[in-house]
């Protein structure tokens, strides 16, 4: 096989292998009424046990259920300042919905702004930071406060435009007397992407009481990618390194699920001393990280612990998930001592900032926290095969780049476009010298061939003789490949950097075509059809059509000297002709405009690119094929005929 075989099957392998990860990187018991009603403990109770003295009977928990209720915090109107609107829930004291004021859901008939957080439906609802179970660990009690309808207060709107509102649970004993008071308070503040919620819990009762909290996490986070499910739980830990991250995404959650694999569930740090600082769920664009405050005198949260990841999916047995699944994770309070009524530690407040909004590096720079705390660890970047501590650096300085460039040319169509050029000029010289290596290898094919035909019953004479060859023309095969593999990490940032860049999001590069650089092109839509090899299509998607065509121009470009020596060779490379452009097709037709106007871009820039250097190395063959060399400064800008060189020095 020749070494211009080889390179091709290398691309091909490597392109499908970095398409195939982006495609698949692209993916409860009834409460009460509404009415009054005690609420119970049902199954969730655990084995009681009576009270050890007091006047308190803890061998069963009850409390009074209000009305189902819900009140609204901050707006979705931009000229307010808030970044979004919530509305909460009185049912575990939770956020139901969670809706941007700066982003809409892309819907191009309809457009409304995007709900972040949704209740994940099911038998019974799953809110946002819904209050779990409260257990009272001496006494064996665990009461469902998620069932429960909390007391609603008045929102209060405070002089510096923030709303609160604080939800309140009684929970009494078992006869009927008050004994732990939960209070839960929502406050939001304008021009800020964070949520505060703060939990208190208190001991009415003339016992000591040991207890336990769970906080349900962000709930309901829809997907976003164009092509596939991209969202993950993920937790961030500080270690002697610094801030690292564990992730899972979706579709281990669903494998994990089906098999009942408890360890993928786990979020947990490898590492020992590890201490988890926050949580979140996200998808391609949009974050909802949990962070619990750490107490007076912590520098980390040592009082909370992550639980396993949660995934929720109606449809599990089926093949394929069919878009209603959702995950999310839990938090837990270690042992909670509470004294007795009126005493100095009879009630404790725990404290949480949720952030809702994108996953911009820009914004978590700008403030001190989100960059102390690693929000960045949210954006993904498709390393592939190229490690992330490389290919990070460099997406984010690309992306850093795109946002200076649109400041004076606001179209990230356009930008994309520039860069492209910019970085295939930056890198000519090493393209260059990887083709002109490359050429070498080519016309030395047929004498290779001859070679091989030689020394066919003897590989290490045949070896040999060949590397002797290349040697003595000044060709090397790892030259055609070094300046390619150099030329790799930079290539896949760039790439990265478009692909997880929210400034694409919803950004039009032509009115009358490409309206958002985040999803296909869709020139023409028309109703869902499935077709072999492409799977589901519902519009006439033009950009990667184009790419196809500009790859096929590039390929019958490509020279094809060492395939007239080897029939079989030139086969193959006309198979590779045809088989590449029609795999890029189905690859990337469904992917984002914005990504395959990056490959389109690159491609036409390599056309021309490979037309200046087969120029340059065609003038340098006649040159020296009339026995001249290259013009230096020495020679006043001409040509000049080589000088034989003397066989041996005076």
């Amino acid at each position: 096989m020749s070494t211009k075989t080889i390179l091709i099957a290398f691309l091909v392998g490597f392109v499908a292998l970095c398409t195939f990860l982006v495609a698949e990187s692209g993916l409860f018991a009834a409460g009460p009424s509404p009415t009054e009603a005690v609420v119970m403990p049902t199954a969730e109770a655990l084995p009681s046990a009576p009270g050890e003295g007091g006047d308190y009977d803890f061998s069963k928990l009850t409390a009074v259920s209000a009305a189902q209720e819900s009140v609204l915090l901050g707006s979705v109107h931009p000229d307010t300042g808030f970044k979004f609107a919530i509305e909460l829930t009185s049912r575990g004291a939770a956020i139901s919905r969670a809706i941007l004021s700066e982003f809409d859901d892309r819907d191009p008939k309809n457009p409304q702004p995007l709900a972040l957080l949704t209740p994940i439906t099911g038998d019974r609802n799953v809110y946002s930071l819904a209050s779990g179970g409260f257990e009272l660990i001496d006494r064996k009690q665990r009461f469902p406060l998620d069932r429960l309808n909390w007391q609603t207060g008045t929102v209060i709107r405070k002089n510096d435009n923030s709303q609160e509102v604080t939800f309140e649970a009684v929970l009494r004993d078992a006869a009927g007397k008050d004994a732990i008071k939960l209070a839960k308070t929502y406050r939001v503040m304008p021009d800020s992407y964070d949520i505060e919620c703060n939990l208190t819990v208190e001991n009415l009762s003339d016992e000591q009481l040991k207890a336990r909290l769970d906080l349900q996490g962000p709930a309901g986070v829809g997907r976003e990618g164009a092509r596939g499910d991209m969202r993950k739980v993920l937790a961030a830990f500080v270690t002697p390194e610094g801030i690292e991250s564990v992730k899972t995404d979706n579709n281990k959650l669903r494998k994990a699920k089906k098999s009942n694999d408890q360890k993928v569930m786990q979020l947990r740090h490898k590492k020992a001393g590890a201490h988890f600082i926050w949580a979140a769920m996200t998808n391609k664009y949009f974050a909802a990280i949990l962070r619990p405050v750490p107490q007076e005198n912590e520098q980390w949260p040592e009082n909370i612990k992550l639980g396993p990841a949660q995934y929720y999916d109606p449809g599990l047995a089926d093949k394929r998930p069919d878009g209603d699944e959702n995950s999310s994770f839990s938090l837990k309070t270690t042992e909670i001592e509470l004294a007795q009524a009126g005493q100095v530690n009879s009630e404790k407040t725990f404290k949480f900032q949720l952030y809702l909004g994108p996953k911009d590096k820009e914004i978590f720079d700008k403030d001190d926290l989100y960059r102390k705390l690693g929000y960045f660890h949210t954006i993904d970047f498709l390393a592939c095969c190229c490690p992330r501590q490389m290919i990070n650096p460099l997406a984010f300085a690309i992306m850093g780049f795109m946002k200076t460039i649109h400041k004076f040319i606001p179209n990230y169509g356009i930008v994309i476009m520039i860069l492209v050029f910019l970085v295939r000029l930056i890198l000519h010289p090493l393209t260059k010298k990887s083709q002109v290596s490359m050429m070498k290898m080519q016309k030395l094919g047929p004498r290779v061939e001859e070679i091989k035909k030689k020394y066919a019953n003897n590989k290490t004479e045949m070896n040999k003789h060949v590397m002797a060859m290349y040697k003595e023309q000044g060709a090397s095969p790892v030259m055609g490949f070094l300046p390619m593999m150099v030329q790799l990490p930079i290539l896949i940032a760039l790439y990265s950097a478009i692909y997880a860049s929210i400034e694409l999001r919803g950004a039009p590069f032509l009115p009358f075509w490409i309206t958002d650089l985040s999803v296909p092109d869709a020139l023409l839509t028309f109703k869902t059809v499935k077709l072999p090899l492409m799977g589901q299509i519902s519009s006439f998607n033009l950009l990667p059509i184009l790419l196809s065509l500009a790859m096929f121009l590039q390929q019958k470009l490509m020279p094809h000297s060492s395939a007239q020596a080897n029939p079989q060779a030139a086969q193959q490379q006309k198979m590779m002709m045809i088989m590449m452009p029609i795999m890029m097709l189905l690859i990337f037709y469904n992917m984002a405009s914005g990504l395959n106007l990056y490959f389109m871009s690159s491609t036409v820039a390599g056309v021309f690119e490979q037309i200046i250097i087969r120029r340059h190395i065609s003038e340098k063959e006649s040159a020296e094929a009339v026995g001249l060399v290259a013009a230096t400064s020495k020679t006043g800008g001409k040509a000049k005929k080589k000088k034989p060189k003397p066989f041996f020095k005076y």
